[in-house]
């Protein structure tokens, strides 16, 4: 007899979806990602001694405390709002690409479709960790000694960015020859004057 007032839901036996991940997890997979894209484009084959000294490279990179880089990975800290944005600024992807799953190949996909092209860096931003501790050795003398730094720096500067002079080409000289010989005997005797006879 079928109860009065009672509306029942027919039972779904299909797969369900598996439960979205939170932010917190997908944002420590990416800074994860990034970390492994940075030891790849760094060394090729880094073993665990390489791996500890590129691990505070990293975070020099996303300007954070190695300490710090280390909770995140012990999961003892998340990854905020501006933290994210700031990885996401200094590792040159997109805006919201901490936000994203990108273990998921559909997630992937879609990300791919929606975020907008990064935008490629102006030529004189620093490429690498090797140009940014140039950039920032460079910066640091000029601070200590501005006008001793920017005198030297023109000085060196100028002998990299001159291009060197053209070597002159020698003028050959010409062949001699029998005639020429005799010319430059007659040219010398027309110009002295003769002798004086003694009285």
């Amino acid at each position: 007899m079928p109860l009065r007032g009672v509306m029942v839901e027919p039972l779904s036996f299909g797969l369900m979806s598996p439960a979205p991940r939170d932010v917190a997890q997908i944002r420590l997979d990416n800074a994860l990602l990034l970390f492994d894209e940075f030891v790849s484009a760094t060394v090729k084959h880094p073993d665990a001694a390489t791996l500890r000294g590129l691990e505070r490279r990293f975070a020099e990179r996303l300007q954070i405390q190695p300490s710090y880089w280390s909770q995140i990975k012990g999961r003892a800290r998340q990854i905020g709002e501006r933290l994210a944005r700031q990885f996401e600024q200094l590792c040159h992807k997109p805006s919201g690409w901490m936000d994203i799953d990108h273990h998921s190949p559909t997630a992937t996909a879609a990300a791919q479709a929606a975020a907008p092209e990064a935008p490629e860096p102006p030529p004189s931003t620093p490429q690498d960790d090797d140009e940014r501790f140039i950039i920032g050795l460079v910066l640091t003398y000029y601070r200590r000694h501005p006008q001793r730094a920017r005198t030297r720096l023109l000085d060196l500067l100028g002998e990299v960015l001159t291009p060197a002079p053209a070597a002159a080409k020698p003028v050959p000289k010409p062949a001699p020859s029998a005639t020429s010989g005799m010319d430059d005997w007659r040219r010398a005797q027309a110009g002295v004057a003769p002798l004086k006879k003694k009285r």
